[in-house]
């Protein structure tokens, strides 16, 4: 059965702030409290996930992520109440617009 599928993102003020990739470094950041746990799981650098943290965290409203330094407790990495609605909401709309999308493509081929 043929299915469409499509990739979204959001932005602020021009700037991307959320795509499927960011939503799968935040969830992993979630599920790991470790950016670089985060990023090993995904198979990229430190770099590149601590560049998009910080893009997010500066594009957003508010922050999505908190990190703590590490020490002899070591450190840690925190989503956000909001950093979670977001990931809430962007998985919302990707799906609603996968359905969207599927429903237009059955009725060009009706």
């Amino acid at each position: 059965m043929e299915h469409v599928k499509s990739r979204i993102w959001i932005e602020q003020d021009g700037e991307v702030l959320l795509g499927f990739g960011r939503i799968q470094l935040l969830k992993k950041i979630e599920e790991t409290a470790s950016i670089s746990a985060a990023a090993k799981a995904m198979q990229m650098s430190y770099k590149k996930a601590w560049k998009l943290i910080n893009a997010m965290n500066t594009a957003a409203d508010q922050p999505l992520v908190i990190t703590n330094t590490g020490g002899k407790d070591g450190g840690g990495t925190l989503l956000t109440d909001y950093g979670k609605l977001m990931i809430t909401k962007f998985e919302t709309l990707n799906s609603a617009c996968e359905d969207f999308l599927n429903e237009k493509f059955k009725e060009l081929n009706a």
